[in-house]
């Protein structure tokens, strides 16, 4: 997941070059609005109601490993000149938290969306989060209808902040509406034809608790403990245990960082291992048409239900082009 890890050399250095243009910084507010975004399934969210009317600028590259990642100055001059800061909340993006809060500037708001639209009694706690720790796990975009709220929220302030376009921003949100909901219906008959005897994640980062509620799925494990080291041998052995008491046919890792340890797992439990989820990761290239939000929900999907071996046929052809009218200049870092 995207984790910040912020060094005083790099703030430093931020300061001092603020106000220098670099290739990947936002140009002059003057030339319109600016939102800048955290992770990329919100930089889609957000690109699918600006449409062509706010440009969108993602902060945290793609493929990253957020745990050691340090923030380039040029994030700071991003805040510094962004009219809206749209970020996931639940300490997701904690030190992102506080240099937008120090750095933008005059009248900007700064949206955790987690935070506004999941009530206490809908946190999910678990092997990577747990509540001792007082953090709900932050994978919220993975459940589509969530992902439609903070759809509703971004479209809510971005006519708040250019009431000029309020119907570009309308009908681009119900364009998306409509289409999440289709989705969500198919997603649920995909879901529908794996044998309920299967319908059991183990991963190895904790990213589907909230697509599993909403689709009926256990989860039953997960690799990377709360300090997202590498799992003990007693966990290892007790996530065997797990596997073979359950009879999944399948555990799944991530596309971009392969684990050997889920690998051991599979030998030893003879499951197979499916090292192809993405949590926050759009598939594809920038401009493929389904290097999005919706691309990426049904790129998991497929690879849940094929390994969970259930039929996803009904969800390949579904409509993947873009929901808004004409092109963006909405830039997805790599």
């Amino acid at each position: 997941m995207k984790y910040f890890k912020v060094t005083i050399i790099a703030l430093t250095v931020a300061v001092i070059i603020i106000n220098c243009k670099t290739n990947s910084t936002i140009g002059n507010p003057s030339d319109g609005y600016v939102a800048v975004t955290s992770i990329s399934p919100l930089t889609s969210i957000a690109e699918s109601i600006a449409g062509d009317k706010i440009q969108i600028k993602g902060l945290i590259p793609e493929g990253e490993n957020s745990h050691e990642f340090e923030p380039p100055p040029s994030i700071i001059r991003d805040l510094s000149k962004a009219d809206l800061i749209i970020l996931n909340g639940f300490q997701l993006e904690t030190h992102l938290i506080e240099l937008a809060e120090t750095n933008k500037k005059d009248g900007a708001e700064v949206v955790l969306l987690a935070d506004l639209h999941i009530s206490e009694e809908n946190f999910k706690y678990d092997f990577s989060f747990p509540e001792e720790n007082g953090n709900p796990n932050p994978h919220t975009w993975t459940d589509p209808i969530l992902g439609l709220k903070f759809a509703e929220e971004i479209m809510h302030r971005f006519v708040k902040l250019d009431p000029d376009n309020q119907i570009a921003y309308e009908t681009n949100y119900q364009n998306f509406k409509n289409r999440i909901l289709k989705l969500d219906i198919l997603i649920k008959k995909s879901i529908a034809t794996i044998e309920p005897i299967n319908r059991k994640l183990l991963t190895y980062h904790d990213s589907f608790p909230y697509f599993s509620e909403r689709y009926g799925m256990e989860i039953i494990g997960a690799m990377q403990p709360s300090d997202f080291s590498e799992p003990t041998p007693r966990e290892v052995i007790e996530l065997i245990k797990q596997i073979k008491k359950h009879e999944v046919p399948a555990i799944f890792g991530s596309e971009v960082f392969p684990s050997p340890i889920l690998e051991q797992l599979s030998r030893e439990s003879d499951v197979e291992y499916i090292d192809e989820l993405r949590d926050d990761d759009l598939p594809g290239e920038p401009g493929d048409p389904d290097h999005s939000y919706i691309g990426l929900l049904i790129y998991d999907l497929e690879v849940i239900v094929r390994g969970l071996g259930g039929d996803y046929s009904e969800i390949k052809h579904f409509d993947i082009t873009p929901t808004f009218q004409g092109t963006t200049n909405t830039v997805y870092p790599q």
